[in-house]
């Protein structure tokens, strides 16, 4: 290795050390800390003026990824946009904790892309990730003793829940969720979204290669925020501030801009008013605030991502989490209000939301149905109510709307819609529960994305057909290029569950099947999940899983598979129904599941990694996937416990 010369020239081996002196007194000598005295020579060490360390502290956490330069352009790329930008809001951040006489820290926990591993082993660590990064999360929490307070920055996938569930753990703290923003779409091209399946999309003809590498190229229009739909990293964001721990617009902001940074003063701004006033987010986060974000989540026709994470959320907090029946009730009363991407009717894209007016414009709506409950209180330390009576004749209000106006020449009531007007554009509440002899524990389909051509004149989705059966998405993806899945198909992915694959989202076969003329002529199902962007006849989550003796692992090709989907009644059912020439019932289906073994193929990924085995077995003891794929601590260590018993170990 070649060194420049003189270099061991410039190697000092002390130094002078910083000027002044710490702010102590003998009392905090005799009674404080060890560590706490130590950490101010720390502070003292990195630089910041010793005579200001007596300043209270507040710890902003990010989910930054990359570096980089001053300029803006890439040192080392991050995994994904939707967290290149963080630094800034954290910069923000930390300069108004700064201005107001506090003392800012900083720590960092990087997030994965689920974009980016789609289709990959990479997925394996998707979900999993979220509980490890929610424990890392509170560790650096409390592992900064003198902290005052916490502010969580973060945008995607796995992040934002990630720092949501971390937040709600800190149940005595002050804490606020700063939202990651969104990016723009490209004047010409398509979002983020759609471009994911251009693959599939050259393999059947429906693009040329110069049209996908264009489209390719442009479709992240900007370098900061989540993607441009209403996916999982958006409908987090509009989760976070439907519970009352963001400020109040501040959900699907534009990453970058001005009004983007502003409002991560405000938020600082918010803490410093929560600490000062004893608020702490027990005060915040009760069941009354997790029906409220179940409420909008279900007239955003937001991802059914949420109904893992939700509940992780209510779990850290020590509430009750929320049943299928819960989120089944919440669905049939909730009108679904936000015309938005992937589902429309209209693809506007989540900056048009934003601009419309966001999560308080929706739940202006909502309160005047009597579907929220608006006495909760919220991070501005004032009521959801007075939150919104201060939106309702804002300026705010008034130059967002003009804006979207103004810039795209859109009424924003045709984004974010009255329930007299979805209702005469047939938006279709968000969410079914199907169940069924293949599905016992339940399963869940986005009953809103199914393309209303297949549905009859009752709003009702039927398909009978025969099964084909993969256990293993890449070769499901690859007979969808090949052209051996066609209209009429029911395909089976199973053995993708928690015990699986870590539960992998199946969005590269979602996608494809969305946009592939025939695509909408094919049904899904798996014990899998799906991409919040997901759209289609696609039912996921199904229980139990097949590696856990689930009847879906006891499929064969060339069963038949019947699938119901009401849309208006939010009822259906996903059921075998023969396996000879022609479909039977679902009795003679109970009757054939019940004297089969196991797909022969069905097995673990052999790719799954140990940390996933870990991760399944924990989750699994705590309640499942319907739990929010949690770690119950108390069941786990039982389950330990009587493990140990059984074996005889001492």
């Amino acid at each position: 290795m070649r060194e420049a010369p003189g270099q061991s020239a410039s190697v000092h081996t002390a130094a002078a050390g910083p000027a002044g002196r710490l702010p102590i007194t003998g009392e905090m000598l005799r009674s404080a800390p060890s560590g706490e005295i130590f950490g101010m020579t720390q502070n003292s060490g990195m630089g910041w003026n010793p005579q200001l360390l007596n300043r209270p502290q507040y710890l902003i956490l990010g989910t930054m990824g990359g570096i980089r330069r001053e300029d803006g352009s890439p040192l080392a790329l991050g995994y994904h946009t939707g967290h290149w930008e963080i630094g800034l809001m954290m910069e923000e951040v930390a300069q108004e904790i700064t201005e107001q006489q506090g003392i800012p820290f900083a720590g960092y926990v990087s997030d994965p892309c689920d974009g980016r591993s789609q289709g990959t082993a990479g997925m394996f660590d998707s979900l999993p990730y979220r509980n490890d990064a929610a424990m890392v999360l509170r560790r650096l929490i409390r592992s900064l003793p003198t902290r005052k307070g916490v502010l969580g920055v973060a945008t995607c996938d796995k992040g934002l829940p990630a720092m949501m569930v971390a937040l709600a753990g800190m149940r005595d703290l002050p804490g606020i969720i700063v939202p990651g923003g969104v990016s723009l779409p490209p004047v010409h091209g398509e979002d983020a979204g759609k471009v994911q399946s251009i693959g599939a999309r050259f393999s059947n003809g429906e693009l040329s290669l110069e049209e996908a590498a264009d489209l390719g190229c442009r479709a992240c229009a900007t370098p900061g925020g989540g993607c441009q739909f209403l996916g999982t990293a958006a409908t987090a964001q509009v989760v976070a501030e439907a519970l009352g721990m963001s400020v109040p617009h501040s959900a699907l902001a534009p990453s970058g801009q001005p009004v983007w940074k502003n409002m991560g003063r405000q938020s600082a701004r918010a803490l410093l008013h929560m600490e000062h006033s004893g608020m702490v987010m027990k005060d915040i986060l009760t069941n009354q605030a997790i029906m409220n974000a179940m409420v909008v989540h279900a007239a955003f026709g937001g991802s059914t991502n949420l109904l893992l994470h939700l509940p992780a959320i209510a779990h850290a907090a020590g509430l009750r989490i929320p049943t299928v029946q819960d989120w089944n009730a919440v669905n049939r009363r909730v009108p679904r209000l936000v015309s938005v991407l992937p589902n429309g009717p209209v693809p506007h894209p989540t900056i048009r939301v934003f601009l419309a007016g966001g999560v308080p414009e929706v739940m202006l709506h909502l309160r005047r149905l009597g579907l929220i409950d608006d006495s909760v209180r919220t991070v501005t330390g004032r009521t959801l109510g007075e939150n919104l009576d201060w939106w309702e004749t804002s300026q705010r209000r008034k130059d967002m709307r003009q804006r979207l106006e103004e810039a795209d020449g859109i009424d924003p009531d045709t984004v974010i819609m009255s329930p007299r007007e979805a209702k005469r554009q047939g938006l279709a509440s968000t969410m079914t529960f199907p169940t069924g002899n293949l599905a016992p524990e339940g399963s869940v389909i986005k009953s809103a994305a199914i393309d209303p051509s297949v549905l009859d004149s009752e709003g009702v989705y039927r398909h009978v057909g025969r099964v084909k059966v993969f256990t293993a998405e890449k070769d499901a993806i690859r007979s969808i290029k090949d052209g051996l899945i066609r209209a009429g198909d029911i395909l089976a992915v199973i053995g993708r569950g928690p015990s699986g694959t870590g539960m992998e989202e199946t969005y590269q076969l979602t996608s494809a099947l969305k946009h592939l003329p025939f695509g909408k002529y094919v049904t899904l199902i798996t014990d899998a999940r799906f991409s919040g962007v997901s759209t289609g006849a696609c039912i996921g989550h199904i229980g139990p899983e097949a590696l856990a003796g689930g009847p879906l692992g006891r499929l064969r090709d060339g069963d038949w598979v019947e699938v119901i989907v009401d849309t208006v009644k939010l009822e259906g059912s996903v059921n075998l129904i023969g396996d000879g020439e022609q479909p039977g019932s679902p009795e003679a289906g109970v009757d054939i599941l019940a004297a089969r073994t196991a797909h022969p193929l069905l097995a673990v990924d052999p790719g799954l990694p140990d940390d996933t085995r870990l991760w399944a077995a924990l989750q699994a003891v705590s309640g499942g996937t319907w739990q929010g794929c949690v770690y119950d601590t108390d069941k786990i260590i039982a389950a330990l416990e009587a493990g140990r018993q059984a074996l005889g170990w001492k």
